[in-house]
C-alpha cells in the first residue's frame, strides 16, 4: 500500500474540497426578478452592491472531510444598457463580481483545513430580447405602454478572467468558460407579475485543474419563479423561487458522485429614492440540497439610471 505524508493527505483533502467548491456557483443561485420586463430604448444602468453569504457543503460519500463551512463577502460593480433589436427591447450587462473567501472543513485526522483568499470572480456578459409583448421604445412612447404576455430570451458568457492559481487548489475563479442561455416569460396582472425563466448552464473543461488535471461538469439545469407586486409609489417586491438539477463533475475521468438537486427561496425589495436611484434589498436561503452546498444570503445594491431621452 502507498505511504501518504501528512502534505500528500492535505493536497488530496483539498482536492476533494475543491470539487466541491467547483459547485459553488452553480448552488448559489441567483435570484433575478424583472430580468424580462420591458425599459425604454437607451437606458443605462449602473449599480453597485455588496453580498453575504454563508453556508455549509455536503459531500460525496467517499470524501473524508465534514463540517465544511463557508463565508464570503461579494462586492459587485454592474453596467446595463438597453437597446432596440429589430423592433424589440433589448438589454445588456456585464458583471465584475470581487470576492473575499474564507472556508474550513474538519478533516478525518480530526483536523481543521483552512483556505481564505481575495480577488476578482469570473465576470459575466448577458444579452436578453424580449420577442414578444415588449416592443421598443422611446422614453415618451413608453409612458402609454402597459405589461400584457412578454416572452424573452437571454444568454449569458461567464469568461475564465478572474484569479486562479493552477499551484491552490481552491480558488475565486473557475478558468473555464460557462454559458448560460434562458427562457424568460412574465405575465402581468394589474399590479403583479409572475415570472417564469428555464436555463441551463454549460461548462467548458478547467485543462488546468490542480497542476494539469483536467476537471468537467456536466450542465446544471434551473427553473426560476417569481411572484412580483408593484405600488404606485414605485416600490415593488418579489417572492422568489428556483429549483435545480446536475452538475455531476468528473477529474481525470473518473466520475464523482456529485450530482446536484436543490431549491432556494428569496424575497427581493426594490425602493426608488428620486428619478435616478433606487436600493435593491435581497435575501436567499437553501431549502433543500442534495450534493453541494446549503447558503444563507443577504445583500444591498444601489442602482443609478440615465439616458433614453432624461
Amino acid at each position: 500500500m502507498k505511504h501518504w505524508d501528512a502534505v500528500s493527505y492535505l493536497r488530496v483533502l483539498l482536492a476533494m474540497f475543491a470539487l466541491l467548491l467547483a459547485g459553488t456557483g452553480a448552488n448559489a443561485q441567483d435570484l433575478e426578478p424583472r430580468s424580462y420586463t420591458n425599459t425604454p430604448v437607451g437606458m443605462k444602468f449602473l449599480i453597485a452592491g455588496y453580498g453575504y453569504v454563508e453556508g455549509s457543503m455536503a459531500f460525496d460519500p467517499s470524501v473524508p472531510l465534514a463540517d465544511a463551512q463557508y463565508y464570503k463577502d461579494v462586492t459587485v460593480l454592474a453596467y446595463a444598457q438597453s437597446f432596440d433589436a429589430w423592433g424589440k427591447s433589448a438589454k445588456f450587462d456585464i458583471v465584475v463580481p470581487y470576492s473575499a473567501f474564507s472556508g474550513h472543513a474538519l478533516a478525518a485526522d480530526d483536523q481543521q483545513r483552512i483556505r481564505e483568499m481575495t480577488g476578482y470572480n469570473d465576470p459575466r456578459f448577458r444579452v436578453s430580447v424580449n420577442f414578444y409583448g415588449a416592443p421598443a421604445l422611446s422614453l415618451k412612447e413608453f409612458a402609454d405602454y402597459r405589461q400584457d404576455l412578454i416572452v424573452g430570451a437571454s444568454l449569458q458568457v461567464t469568461a475564465p478572467l478572474g484569479q486562479y492559481d493552477n499551484s491552490k487548489l481552491i480558488n475565486i475563479g473557475d478558468n473555464r468558460w460557462s454559458f448560460k442561455p434562458e427562457l424568460g416569460i412574465s405575465k402581468a396582472w394589474d399590479s403583479w407579475t409572475l415570472e417564469i425563466a428555464p436555463s441551463a448552464t454549460i461548462y467548458t473543461n478547467n485543462n488546468d485543474f490542480n497542476y494539469g488535471g483536467t476537471l468537467s461538469q456536466q450542465p446544471v439545469y434551473t427553473l426560476q419563479g417569481h411572484i412580483v407586486h408593484g405600488f404606485r409609489s414605485g416600490i415593488w417586491f418579489a417572492l422568489d423561487g428556483a429549483y435545480f438539477t446536475g452538475g455531476r463533475t468528473t477529474i481525470n475521468g473518473v466520475q464523482k458522485d456529485t450530482q446536484q438537486t436543490g431549491t432556494r427561496a428569496g424575497l427581493t425589495v426594490a425602493v426608488p429614492v428620486d428619478r435616478n436611484n433606487s436600493i435593491k434589498f435581497y435575501a436567499s436561503a437553501s431549502t433543500s440540497t442534495r450534493t453541494g452546498t446549503e447558503s444563507n444570503v443577504a445583500g444591498i445594491a444601489w442602482q443609478y439610471r440615465w439616458g433614453g431621452g432624461y
